[in-house]
C-alpha cells in the first residue's frame, strides 16, 4: 500500500496514531470523527494513500464506496437519523482539511442547521449547457 509519512491518515492506518474505529478490511477503515458535526459522524478511508478523488484507482474508489454504504446502513440502524449526507471534499478550494482522500458519513436530523445544504435557485440554462458541452468535449 502507498504510504505518505506525513499524511496523518496514513499514521493511523499503520497503527502510529488511534482512532476509534467501526470498520477495517483489507482495503478500508472506517473511524469515528474527533471533530464531529453531528452524533455518528463517521470517516471511511482508503488504506492506500491518495489525496483526491483524481489520484484514486478506479476498484479502491469502488471499493471505498461499498464500505461507505455498509456503514452508514449500521449507522441507520444504530441511530435512527431522519437522514445521512455522504461528503467528500477535493482540494483548497472544497475546504479539504486532510489530503488524503476519504469520505466522510454525517447522520442527519431534522432540523439540525447544519450548514451542509444549499438553496434551490434555477440557474442560467444556457449556461448550464454551455458548461455542460465543455465537460462533453473534456470526455472524449
Amino acid at each position: 500500500m502507498k504510504r505518505d509519512l506525513d499524511c496523518v491518515f496514513c499514521k493511523i492506518v499503520a497503527g502510529e496514531l488511534g482512532c476509534i474505529p467501526v470498520y477495517e478490511d483489507a482495503n478500508t477503515l472506517g473511524f469515528m470523527d474527533i471533530n464531529p458535526i453531528a452524533p455518528g459522524h463517521t470517516l471511511i478511508i482508503p488504506k492506500h494513500h491518495a489525496e483526491t478523488l483524481y489520484d484514486m484507482p478506479d476498484d479502491l474508489l469502488a471499493h471505498v464506496v461499498a464500505t461507505t454504504k455498509r456503514v452508514a446502513s449500521a449507522l441507520r440502524k444504530a441511530l435512527n437519523p431522519d437522514g445521512v449526507s455522504l461528503i467528500q471534499a477535493n482540494g483548497k478550494g472544497a475546504a479539504q482539511s486532510v489530503l488524503h482522500f476519504h469520505m466522510h458519513i454525517v447522520p442527519r436530523t431534522l432540523g439540525d442547521d447544519l450548514k451542509i445544504n444549499w438553496p434551490v435557485v434555477a440557474g442560467d440554462m444556457d449556461e448550464i449547457r454551455e458548461v455542460a458541452a465543455r465537460v462533453i468535449q473534456a470526455l472524449d
